[in-house]
């Protein structure tokens, strides 16, 4: 308790393997910034081909599957404390929050257009900061909020128009409905409970991270495959999938189970440090593959992850 002392492996002060840490890191990084172009890439006629809770629901079952797989080799020694339903127990809960939000991000889209969601969706640094410090007793300094924020001023500025198109000169509209900024409020407090209560639970249980994890997305996969079944699918459950999508699922799947290291070892401002040096790779990718233009706000945006980086983990 008390001050943060947290650092991002490998960068503040020597970690034994560090170099993992970093390869780590680089990785989720990587996975995050080609999310949106794997998915715009998996498009057919302009239109998402598959159900969303389908892959939802197979990612969360290629974490279980990976999350047992990574028990195995020690699964003949004994375990630090004795197993009981209240070791499991838990982890129900951050699989509703989990849940909740993304059938969220579904419903928000209604009330606001996609880019107005990118912007604003931003908040959650904030939001995911506020209940960092607050529930986990982590005190910030002045520096640290500093930095903190200028992670949301570079979100907000590229998204606002850190690439350009051919057919959209002006930038960004936002356009919002009073209904959407009630609901963006819910996600980000949500997006922030969710993250900090999955940390602190992740790191006051002395289980392998493995086992945790096994808890974890078992009741992933169960509420999902539940709320899939009370939306009712239509056609098939594979329907649309193309080697695009199964790439889309494995690099999730692959960056969930990265964050929960990222949880238990380290903390979630680290994790909200890599989604926005996601930014950076999303950049590269679209214009490598989309042939958008980078413009001045993409360059302030990395001015400002770049100065973050140095407030919050450069020397004090």
């Amino acid at each position: 308790h008390g001050r943060d002392t947290s650092t991002m492996p490998g960068c503040s002060k020597p970690h034994p393997a560090w170099g993992l840490w970093a390869m780590m890191l680089l990785l989720s990084v990587a996975i995050y910034g080609s999310h949106a172009p794997l998915l715009t890439l998996c498009k057919v006629d302009g239109a998402i081909p598959f159900s969303s809770t389908s892959v939802v629901v197979l990612v969360e079952l290629t974490k279980l599957a990976l999350s047992l797989l990574f028990l195995l080799p020690g699964a003949r020694e004994p375990l630090p404390v004795a197993l009981s339903w209240r070791h499991a127990a838990p982890f129900a809960l951050s699989a509703l929050l989990y849940a909740a939000n993304n059938n969220l991000v579904v419903h928000m889209q209604l009330f606001m257009d996609p880019s107005t969601f990118q912007v604003l969706s931003n908040l959650k640094i904030v939001s995911t900061a506020l209940l960092y410090s607050l529930l986990l007793r982590r005190r910030l300094g002045a520096r640290r909020w500093l930095a903190l924020l200028l992670l949301l001023a570079a979100g907000v500025t590229y998204s606002c128009g850190g690439l350009r198109g051919h057919e959209d000169p002006r930038g960004t509209r936002l356009h919002v409905t009073p209904v959407g900024l009630l609901l963006l409020s819910v996600y980000c407090l949500i997006s922030g409970l969710s993250a900090v209560y999955t940390e602190a639970i992740l790191k006051s249980q002395a289980l392998p991270l493995s086992l945790q994890n096994i808890f974890l997305y078992f009741f992933g996969v169960l509420l999902n495959l539940m709320g899939s079944v009370w939306s009712g699918m239509e056609g098939g459950f594979l329907e649309g999938f193309s080697p695009w999508v199964l790439l889309v699922v494995l690099s999730q799947a692959l960056n969930g189970l990265i964050m929960s290291v990222v949880m238990k070892h380290s903390s979630n401002i680290t994790r909200l440090f890599i989604i926005s040096c996601s930014i950076l790779v999303n950049a590269l990718l679209s214009v490598a593959l989309f042939n958008l233009q980078l413009t001045l706000l993409f360059f302030v945006a990395v001015a400002c992850i770049g100065l973050a980086v140095h407030l919050y983990y450069g020397v004090t």
